[in-house]
């Protein structure tokens, strides 16, 4: 027997994320021109930010025996400043708008693949599983490319996977078939978050940035299972048919990307980069990954990342199946309950992104975690529909900060000839968080029943506390802010 309120009541509730979303587009605008406004501060106290931030530098990196002193030290970019980084920027978002809508749509799709393909828990959650093998190698390449194409290399390799998976899906092949095509969306990922994340991290006012990045992400990660439960609960099309819409805009993110990008060539990252281009040469990942101190944080963040996105995914992917299966929504009830969780994510991304730098990373994070596992908590034990509803969007409202502040708190804690390779790094190991933590959900639930997510996301919740805590002190010093 059903516990819910009538539907009526229900359909009337559920509107609510639709009025959300609009005001979304409010939210992102808003936060824009607050960016705008922040950088024009920026620009008063640029030689004393540069000071700062040479000083910042290890000492291997501030005395390279350059007859240039401080007053050549490069400036930082910023989002509008040069001119071109608006467009390639407003690309980036378009880019990750794609990777959110991609992620989100397996949770949305899981139910539909189940009955399709008529399998079980572990064997649908191979969706998940297959991605990992694309940001593995993503992980290696991402380095290379960067010193073999430039930005321009991965604006076309990685919106050219997308498409490649999204064509495959459409023509609804025989599971295994589906299963290698997600291998491809996982490297497109893989490539694009790791790069774009690694530029605008270098940024000026690189929290807010990012957050509003990651708030593109999550926005995405909105519109999906919102576009795809009403095409299939209410417009009764066959599942693949989502795929049409995400080739459309996997082939606008192929033409922005590398339009945007395409004088962004690999003479001119190595040239960016000459300083320590020696070092990049020498050691790259090496040095990030083997050689202390970098490798501590280096390390730490992408378990951190691991876990962070691995809870992001899991709750994300399955709380549609938990909703219908343990608290007997139905399957439009249940695929919006999906929607509130990537708003919060979204909100929380691009509304926490101001209050982070001025509480500091490592306090605020620490904040934001205990707070979603408190929600987490009254999501487990709250069994009425609507409450848990709530209790996951502000759990996502929570977690959505967290992927920003890991990569804002790289870049204060190496030096800046580590930051293409180690952000790339933990962007790619943190996003196989999203294969293997949801595909372990789904093999969990195979056993004991869907149940068992909220526990399991709960103590995944604490895991990456206390990882975080383990990284070292950050000195309250920031390019620019």
């Amino acid at each position: 027997m059903r516990v819910d309120s009538p539907a009526p009541r229900k359909e009337r509730i559920l509107g609510l994320p639709l009025l959300l979303v609009v005001l979304l587009a409010n939210i992102i605008r808003t936060a824009t021109e607050s960016l705008a406004m922040a950088t024009t501060r920026v620009i008063q106290k640029t030689r004393d930010s540069n000071l700062i931030a040479l000083e910042a530098l290890p000492h291997s990196q501030s005395d390279t025996g350059s007859p240039l002193g401080p007053e050549s030290f490069p400036l930082l970019e910023k989002w509008n400043q040069p001119r071109v980084n608006i467009h390639r920027t407003f690309a980036t978002f378009w880019s990750f708008l794609v990777m959110g809508a991609n992620d989100a749509a397996y949770g949305a799709l899981i139910p539909y693949l189940e009955s399709y393909y008529h399998l079980s828990y572990t064997v649908v959650s191979l969706v998940f599983l297959s991605p990992l093998v694309g940001y593995t190698v993503a992980a290696f390449l991402n380095h290379r490319i960067h010193y073999a194409f430039g930005q321009r290399g991965v604006a076309i390799i990685g919106p050219a996977c997308h498409l490649i998976a999204y064509i495959i899906n459409c023509v609804h092949p025989p599971y295994p078939v589906l299963v290698v095509a997600f291998i491809f969306a996982g490297l497109g990922n893989g490539l694009e978050d790791a790069a774009w994340n690694a530029w605008i991290g270098n940024m000026a006012n690189a929290n807010e940035v990012l957050g509003v990045l990651h708030g593109i992400y999550g926005a995405g990660a909105v519109m999906s299972p919102l576009v795809a439960t009403s095409m299939i609960a209410k417009g009764g099309l066959p599942w693949y048919y989502f795929y049409y819409v995400m080739i459309a805009c996997a082939a606008i993110e192929l033409v922005v990307s590398s339009a945007c990008f395409w004088k962004s060539t690999a003479a001119d990252f190595r040239a960016s980069n000459v300083p320590s281009s020696d070092e990049n040469k020498k050691g790259g990942l090496r040095d990030a990954l083997f050689k202390r101190p970098a490798a501590r944080v280096t390390w730490l963040c992408a378990l951190f990342l691991l876990g962070y996105v691995g809870v992001e995914v899991a709750l994300g992917g399955w709380i549609v199946t938990f909703m219908i299966r343990v608290r007997q929504g139905s399957a439009f009830a249940s695929g919006m309950t999906a929607t509130g969780f990537w708003l919060g994510i979204t909100v929380g991304r691009v509304v926490l992104g101001f209050v982070t730098p001025r509480v500091g990373e490592k306090v605020a994070v620490s904040v934001y975690i205990v707070c979603s596992i408190g929600f987490g908590l009254v999501l487990w034990f709250m069994p009425q529909f609507y409450a848990s509803a709530v209790a996951v969007s502000l759990q996502g409202f929570f977690l959505g900060p967290l992927f920003p502040g890991a990569v804002v708190i790289v870049t204060k804690l190496l030096p800046r000839h580590l930051h293409v390779t180690s952000i790339g790094f933990v962007a790619a190991f943190g996003g196989s968080g999203a294969a293997i933590l949801p595909f372990a959900v789904g093999v969990l639930a195979q056993a004991k029943g869907v149940k068992v997510l909220q526990p399991f996301i709960i103590a995944l919740s604490g895991a990456i506390l206390i990882t975080w805590l383990g990284l070292p002190r950050v000195a309250k010093v920031r390019h620019n802010e």
